[in-house]
């Protein structure tokens, strides 16, 4: 992402798309690392587009959000493609092209993948051979090793969080787990397969975005969930827990503009005081293992490394927690050459920033937020430094569509002013006519704008309404992280007034 020059970071200003594969079009009920995300790599090129977003690769947890994972560094085996594996020869099209994935093609039934997928991966892991030189030097190196064996032990205990497992599994101690791991070896080893599998699609169709000139920006959630192999095995050396295991303090956030009663996430917070001792090892090694996953990284709720929100355990809403100290910039002072990019939305205050100006990371701009009646407001894109990444919206947003078409005739209009003043002095056509013409007139302003980096979610893109918005903070519902493309939804033009956008703008 950046080049080092008189020792300044310098990036080149650049646009990309927003596109979870979990939402790509796929014949597997999900978005996969199959044709469908190759040919969404061809058209970001034909697009002009040099960024690929993605959100977190990780396995689904609670509410089926890839922010609740059952690991930090496990990879979500449902991606995996099975047309790859055919032509790998490990399955045959009879063991998955009759699979009901379920009936909206454009929502992912995350039942349909948990009763289907493993399945069929089993029948891949059956026919593989296990000789294989790249696959032992992977067992030989204990990759995964812990994710697997944490998997095997849901199974075992159908699926319940690591606290409802036996006592003797679920107070984690190596002896035990040696022992379990040599007489449940080939269901382990199944685990461990899951991942193998899904790098090897992974870094071939990373490779394949890179030779078209697109780099990929993954997505790392900053907490890890409590049923997750992180608090079953470092439960004492890594976060604020009581002497019972559970947690004394949750992590959210207060009220903002996502939430009026602030969000209760309920994961375990850090403790960094431990972790300092040991020089951030832990953080480091995590940080480092995603940038080998993705050319940048986008760090979430990044504000928390400067003060973090912790909610006492008994809280029914964020409203009741309070600040405390996180590690601030220390845990950065050997990565500030990283490609990171840091999610400082929220309730950003001077120490925040101090962070993002010791790091040297770009920040978050988005344009949802620019619009609350105040002429300053940093969000606004006049007021865009060059090193911030603008995004009409984030995951968490409304569609841009139905973002303005859900305001008020008094707040449209005060919107419309306002939008129309940043267009002019960014020197860019104000056009609203029609709801999809003022969708597009945000995208150029956003182009115009001083930031290096544009980020566009594909739902803006295509401005679609209500029914595509990916997911709405604070709330558990059939329709969060599920919507979905279609093949049709890629329109050649599309990319042609995109590419246009980007040599008119210099991007």
């Amino acid at each position: 992402m950046k080049t080092v020059e008189e020792g300044q970071k310098k990036t080149q200003r650049r646009a990309g798309i927003l596109m979870p594969v979990s939402s790509l079009p796929s014949p597997f009920g999900i978005g996969t690392l199959g044709k469908g995300a190759y040919d969404f790599v061809d058209w970001l090129e034909k697009a002009g587009m040099k960024i690929w977003q993605v959100l977190p690769l990780l396995p689904t947890g609670y509410g089926d959000s890839p922010y609740q994972s059952c690991a930090s560094n496990a990879l979500n085996y449902y991606f995996i493609d099975f047309d790859l594996l055919y032509q790998d020869g490990l399955l045959e099209k009879s063991e998955y092209q009759e699979i009901d994935w379920g009936k909206d093609e454009r929502r992912v039934d995350y039942g349909a993948q948990f009763a289907h997928k493993t399945q069929v991966l089993k029948k891949a892991y059956a026919r593989f051979d296990k000789s294989d030189r790249a696959w032992q030097a992977y067992l030989r190196l204990g990759k995964s090793f812990d994710f697997a064996v944490f998997m095997s032990l849901k199974a075992k205990f159908s699926y319940k969080p690591w606290n409802a497992w036996d006592e003797k599994y679920a107070k984690y101690d190596e002896k035990v787990i040696a022992q379990y791991a040599k007489t449940n070896a080939e269901e382990i080893e199944f685990w461990q397969f899951t991942q193998f599998l899904f790098l090897k699609q992974w870094n071939a169709l990373h490779a394949y975005a890179n030779e078209k000139g697109i780099a990929i920006m993954g997505d790392m959630p900053i907490y890890v969930s409590y049923d997750s192999v992180e608090t079953w095995k470092y439960r004492n050396n890594l976060f604020m827990l009581g002497k019972d295991g559970n947690t004394s303090l949750r992590a959210g956030v207060p009220p903002d503009a996502f939430s009026d009663d602030g969000q209760l996430w309920g994961n375990p917070v850090y403790d960094w005081k431990k972790l300092k001792k040991n020089g951030y090892r832990w953080w480091k090694e995590r940080i480092r293992y995603e940038l080998s996953l993705y050319d940048i990284v986008r760090i979430d709720h990044f504000r928390a490394f400067d003060r973090f929100f912790a909610i006492p355990e008994d809280a029914e809403t964020a409203k009741e927690g309070e600040w405390l100290d996180g590690p601030k910039s220390e845990l950065f002072q050997d990565l500030k050459d990283c490609s990171i990019v840091a999610e400082d939305l929220g309730v950003i205050d001077d120490g925040v920033r101090k962070l993002l100006k010791d790091t040297g990371y770009p920040g978050m701009k988005v344009f949802e937020f620019a619009f609350d009646g105040n002429d300053e407001n940093e969000y606004l894109p006049v007021y865009y430094e060059s090193n911030c990444v603008a995004y009409t919206g984030t995951h968490d947003n409304d569609t841009l569509r139905s973002f303005i078409t859900s305001m008020s005739k008094k707040e449209r209009r005060a919107f419309e002013k306002a939008f129309e003043e940043q267009c002019l002095q960014l020197e860019t056509p104000y056009l609203c006519e029609t709801i999809e013409e003022e969708c597009e007139s945000v995208i150029r302003l956003l182009m115009a704008s001083n930031a290096d980096t544009v980020i566009v979610p594909m739902h803006d893109v295509v401005c679609f309404g209500a029914e595509a918005r990916l997911n709405a903070p604070s709330t558990v519902t059939g329709e969060n992280w599920t919507f979905r493309f279609v093949e049709k939804d890629f329109k050649n033009r599309t990319a042609v007034k995109l590419q246009t956008m980007t040599e008119e703008y210099n991007r």
